[in-house]
């Protein structure tokens, strides 16, 4: 099938692009990722690539056109011959501009990708009338690929917003105006009721079973359950912002049970709390022969620990970064004052340490105590990542990864729990990416 190619957006009160040229005929095959044109603003200039494999055809705009951002100007096909010139967009119904709506700068719909013609709006960052910076984050935009934060691309008043959560919005359609004095009733619609298509209707929920047959009169009257706010969910996606998304998958919640709970989408950071106070689901039985286990990882960068332990060398003389991991493990893990062992393995061999992280920095006594965690610095080998399952210990390991260091921690789940676990492997990353906190 083919893959249109839109004029893309570089900034938010973009309405139109200039081609400054081709860098693919029409004909030529082209392989994913190839630049295809280069496109021009007053503000950019930027080269396209291809998304996808196959032959450039149906071009329909030459150098130094200016076309609208959303419109189709080539197709990527299976074939060199193409399937016909792309046909104009068809003119719309609705008027141009809408007499009620204050003059200002446009915010649009912004592409995120040549194969995209629609953007999902998850949430405005604004409210209406407002003060807005330029950059400041506008809305948050999400389509079958990406959800991104949208900046204002310019200062003023968010003076008409004009669609909302939840509406498909064409890519270069105007979703706002910018406005240079505050306005005195901002201008608040859905995307439906400027002139754009209705959203998708919601669907019909399940018929309800027949009513059980009515017990005898003195029978107390069931207590009516407490109404719920209906989701505003598309096509089962949940909306919530970036932010949201990634707090709730690194602290292991489900964004579903907010769905279950009635409370209305978009959701965003504060709505976190509101799902941690939720009732803990019933615990689904273990499969037989399967312990439940924890498998967590994070990354941080590898510079300022290499420059810490440089630093410690040239201070004290001490090279060997064990007993220097070990402390930072156990600061990571202690929360109370009995002794706590940490056993530190590299390639072959290993040391534990009883309480390292009270011991001068870098300078705790190896000993044979049973560890109460185990690191395991793998930075060294040639793995790109380890699941072993759980020991009769948590287990921390490190590993070079291209950005830093790439740290995994495992555990059965009666060793930590799910908060215990987070924050032991955040507290320990953050002591390998800023090692100076480990000494305030």
């Amino acid at each position: 099938m083919p893959l249109d190619v839109i004029m893309p957006a570089l900034g938010m009160a973009q309405d139109t692009g200039q081609i400054v040229a081709w860098h693919k005929a029409p004909g030529d095959a082209v392989a994913e990722g190839d630049v295809l044109f280069e496109v021009e603003t007053d503000k950019a200039t930027m080269e396209v690539e291809a998304q996808g494999a196959g032959y450039l055809v149906d071009v329909a705009a030459g150098a130094g056109e200016d076309v609208p951002v959303g419109q189709v100007i080539a197709r990527i096909a299976d074939s060199p011959e193409g399937g016909g010139s792309v046909a104009a967009p068809a003119p719309s119904d609705a008027p141009a501009t809408t007499p009620d709506l204050p003059d200002g700068t446009t915010i649009i719909m912004p592409a995120l990708g040549m194969a995209q013609d629609t953007g999902l709006l998850v949430g405005w960052n604004k409210e209406p009338g407002a003060q807005v910076a330029e950059g400041d984050i506008l809305f948050e935009v999400e389509t079958d690929k990406s959800t991104m934060e949208v900046p204002a691309g310019a200062a003023g008043y968010l003076a008409a917003v004009l669609a909302q959560a939840g509406d498909e919005v064409p890519v270069g359609e105007t979703v706002a105006i910018l406005t240079t004095d505050a306005p005195e009733a901002p201008v608040v619609r859905s995307y439906a009721e400027t002139g754009g298509a209705q959203p998708a209707p919601a669907a019909e929920p399940p018929a309800s079973p027949p009513a059980p047959p009515k017990e005898a009169a003195t029978a107390e009257p069931a207590a009516p359950e407490p109404s719920k706010a209906a989701p505003t969910s598309v096509e089962g996606r949940i909306l919530a912002s970036p932010k949201a998304r990634r707090l709730a998958r690194e602290q292991g919640l489900d964004l579903a049970r907010l769905v279950e709970a009635g409370h209305r989408q978009p959701y965003h950071v504060k709505d976190l709390d509101a799902l941690r106070a939720l009732p803990a689901p019933a615990a689904t039985p273990a499969k037989a022969g399967v312990e439940p286990r924890r498998r967590l990882t994070a990354r941080c960068g590898a510079e300022g620990l290499a420059s810490f332990a440089a630093w410690l060398a040239a201070e004290t003389g001490v090279r060997d970064p064990a007993p220097l991991l070990a402390a930072f493990a156990a600061a990571s893990l202690r929360r109370a004052e009995a002794p706590l062992n940490v056993s530190v393995e590299r390639m072959g061999y290993a040391q534990a340490f009883a309480d390292a992280d009270r011991a001068p920095l870098g300078r705790a006594e190896p000993n044979e105590a049973e560890p109460d965690l185990i690191l395991r610095d793998l930075r060294l080998s040639p793995l790109a990542s380890v699941d072993l399952g759980p020991e009769a210990v948590p287990v921390i390991t490190l590993l070079a990864g291209p950005e830093g260091i790439d740290l995994t921690l495992e555990c059965d789940a009666g060793v930590l729990t799910a908060p215990e676990a987070i924050a032991l492997l955040s507290d320990f990353a953050g002591r390998l990416d800023e090692p100076l906190r480990h000494l305030l």
